[in-house]
């Protein structure tokens, strides 16, 4: 038996894939939320941007993307993935995520571009660009809207996220109202470490010193967020009572899952995070090594916390 797959290996329906789709999506959606947040800081309105606005809406979607692929080729019949865009339920939520993915994927393209245009022009992408000069001047001149309507619908998307799981009634630990507030708090917890990370990484020249203790104060800040709302998830689960109760209890002291659990996803998206900014990073130091561990490690706990609630959602179903 392996116990990482847990006690029975055949009820196991979604696997790791689907964990880094929803990690994918929620990166996604705080990157791009957290950039925009970071634009508007500017007071100018205009370029030169900051990295982590470039890292940003760069991230957003070439994540988004990266997933719907992962998610595409997961199904077992990929080729009929166009069926889910042409037919919609409104009662289901899977399907109003589709409708809300295929607005979100190409905007936050769009955003991209808009913000990535002058080197579009003069790579070998820029007779493609060009062509669509006119759609593109609209949306800068627009920016500010089309920056508003980019991110409401980032937010919806990481909402949907946990809405995916938390809309099957038959697994005790998925079907909980927490899960989309905790999927969207700890999607941007990851947006903004990345943006952090992939900006000092590939946008060195335009990082700002401010704007850095800025989005590390953020993330700082969403920690204890995060955590309060893993302990409304358990607590909530646990005084519901019956199944839901048994659940909780075994999936946070039985089997690999809860190791994971308290090493993986609190040690890596809690303490080390504060550790590092209580040390190294106190009063928010710029110290780039630091920062790039801080980042890396919040990026891993939150992947860490999608693969536990997948796996231990479809294990631990108090019986």
């Amino acid at each position: 038996m392996n116990e990482i797959w847990g006690p029975d290996s055949a009820t196991i329906i979604w696997h790791w894939p689907i964990a880094l789709y929803l990690f994918l999506a929620g990166l996604s959606s705080g990157a791009m939320m957290k950039a925009l947040s970071v634009e508007w800081m500017n007071k100018n309105k205009k370029a030169p941007w900051d990295a982590f606005v470039r890292a940003g809406v760069l991230l957003a979607p070439f994540s988004i993307i990266i997933g719907l692929i992962i998610l595409i080729f997961d199904l077992t019949k990929p080729l009929n993935f166009y069926q889910l865009l042409i037919t919609y339920n409104l009662k289901s939520v899977m399907s109003l995520g589709v409708l809300l993915l295929l607005f979100y994927t190409p905007l936050s393209l769009a955003y991209a571009i808009i913000r990535f245009r002058s080197t579009l022009e003069q790579s070998f992408l820029g007779g493609i660009v060009r062509n669509f000069g006119a759609l593109l001047d609209f949306l800068e001149r627009n920016s500010l809207w089309f920056g508003r309507l980019v991110f409401a619908i980032a937010g919806g998307v990481g909402v949907y996220t946990g809405f995916l799981l938390s809309a099957i009634q038959t697994l005790p630990l998925y079907n909980s109202p927490i899960l989309p507030i905790l999927f969207l708090a700890s999607g941007l917890s990851s947006g903004i470490a990345a943006c952090i990370c992939f900006g000092l990484i590939f946008f060195e020249k335009e990082v700002s010193k401010d704007t850095t203790k800025y989005l590390l104060t953020m993330d700082l800040r969403v920690i204890p967020i995060e955590s309060l709302l893993l302990f409304a998830l358990f607590v909530g689960l646990y005084f519901q009572g019956g199944e839901k109760a048994v659940a909780a209890i075994t999936s946070l002291t039985s089997g690999t899952w809860a190791g994971i659990f308290w090493i993986c996803v609190v040690g890596f998206s809690v303490v080390v995070p504060s550790v590092i900014a209580l040390t190294a990073l106190k009063n928010h130091a710029y110290k780039v090594n630091f920062i790039l561990l801080n980042s890396l490690s919040i990026m891993i706990g939150v992947f860490a916390l999608r693969m536990y609630i997948l796996y231990a959602g479809q294990i631990y179903l108090g019986t």
